[in-house]
């Protein structure tokens, strides 16, 4: 597998990211989704990576810096036919070395309580992030769960 910074202008990675949208708000009431639009991933601040087996895009990923010293994971997927295949270890290990390198110190995540998003949480767990409060501007929510690792 090959991860590679993308910059978002192909209609593959446009329809994947459409897709997740359409899942999120399927899974998440409206005033509890954050998931970022594709035009929100093209901001300056975001770093957003694909994942190809061979010519297959089977995953994506992003920061947004925060400050100076942290930034936010975003936009994780997994293409839902390789779901438990590695492709999300395999990335969440190079968004945290490349995190590292862009001189972050601490990398945080918003993501669901829903039993939908049990997986992701495990996965950050075996990452090392840990259950922590609001950061950048999130508030409290019942639908959402706030995690982060330092770098």
């Amino acid at each position: 597998m090959k991860i590679e910074v993308d910059d978002l202008t192909g209609p593959e990675i446009a329809g994947f990211l459409d897709e997740h949208v359409q899942q999120m708000r399927s899974i998440t009431p409206p005033e509890s989704k954050h998931t970022l639009d594709l035009g929100a991933l093209r901001e300056p601040e975001v770093t957003f990576w694909s994942v190809r087996d061979g010519d297959v895009l089977v995953g994506c990923g992003a920061i947004k810096r925060l400050d100076a010293g942290h930034a936010e994971l975003k936009s994780m997927r997994t293409a839902p036919l390789r779901k438990r295949g590695g492709v999300g270890s395999l990335l969440l290990e190079h968004i945290i070395t490349e995190a590292t390198r862009m001189g972050f110190t601490r990398l945080s995540l918003e993501t669901g309580t829903a039993e939908f998003f049990l997986p992701a949480r495990k996965l950050y767990e075996k990452f090392g992030f840990s259950h922590c409060e609001p950061f950048a501007g999130y508030r409290p929510d019942p639908n959402s769960t706030f995690m982060t690792k330092q770098l």
